[in-house]
């Protein structure tokens, strides 16, 4: 099965979400928050910077506990309303 191509629009959406989560750390190192969370630094980086558009639910919740951002304030800043 192959998977469609995402769209413009989940490939910013991706973006957002990694610029959220990477404020969000803020100085904490990457090997903390990726190790608190279960997933490998190249993974977190990966997700930071957009290169994995679609993550897992499960891996957005683990990484937003690891760095203490609640999940529903998360989702509240990736509401389209709340873009710059």
């Amino acid at each position: 099965m192959v998977r469609p191509p995402l769209s413009q629009r989940e490939l910013d959406r991706g973006a957002r979400l990694g610029r959220l989560l990477r404020d969000a750390r803020a100085e904490r190192p990457t090997a903390e928050v990726a190790a608190a969370a279960g997933i490998s630094m190249e993974t977190l980086r990966k997700i930071e910077h957009g290169r994995i558009a679609t993550p897992a639910f499960f891996t957005v919740v683990a990484i937003a506990e690891a760095i203490q951002l609640p999940v529903p304030e998360l989702c509240r800043q990736l509401e389209p309303s709340s873009e710059p």
